[in-house]
């Protein structure tokens, strides 16, 4: 899975298009609302809150255009766990004498966070095609770490 198609989940689709939502539906009326009522001012030319208000349509236009443009790129990854790390899965590994759970997404909905690890990120596409059992070594700044797959949902 190394292409260049850009995946996402069913759960990270639907947060997408939730968000482009409220940016149509909800963001872009009060931005223009503000723009209105800057215009109703008086003179543009020297009016911050028109400037400001017109900033803020700008970065709202664009965010639009960025979600648009993922949602129509996106390639929704498997839903059906297999016996191997797909984009989607939650994989259990072990790790110096610990467990942690990582849930391998699309680079939109990656958030490190959240243990939500892009496919793109090293330990993402290290483990991606590895079956239970199968150990995967990451080099990081502290040294070279192995995992153990445990668990693949």
């Amino acid at each position: 899975m190394t292409d260049n198609n850009l995946y996402i989940t069913k759960e990270g689709l639907k947060n997408l298009k939730d968000e482009l939502k409220e940016f149509v539906e909800i963001k872009r009326p009060e931005i223009a609302q503000k723009i209105q009522a800057a215009r109703e001012m008086g003179d543009i030319s020297e009016n911050a809150a028109y400037d400001d208000a017109k900033r803020e349509q700008s970065f709202i236009e664009g965010k639009i255009a960025e979600l648009e443009e993922i949602i129509k790129n996106s390639k929704l990854a498997a839903d059906t766990v297999k016996d191997s790390v797909i984009v989607g899965s939650k994989v259990v590994v072990h790790i110096d004498g610990e467990e942690e759970e990582f849930h391998i997404v699309g680079t939109p909905e990656a958030d490190p966070i959240l243990r939500k690890i892009s496919h793109e990120s090293p330990l993402g596409s290290a483990l991606l095609g590895k079956k239970i059992g199968d150990k995967v070594e990451i080099e990081a700044p502290i040294g070279k770490l192995t995992y153990t797959i445990l668990k693949i949902d």
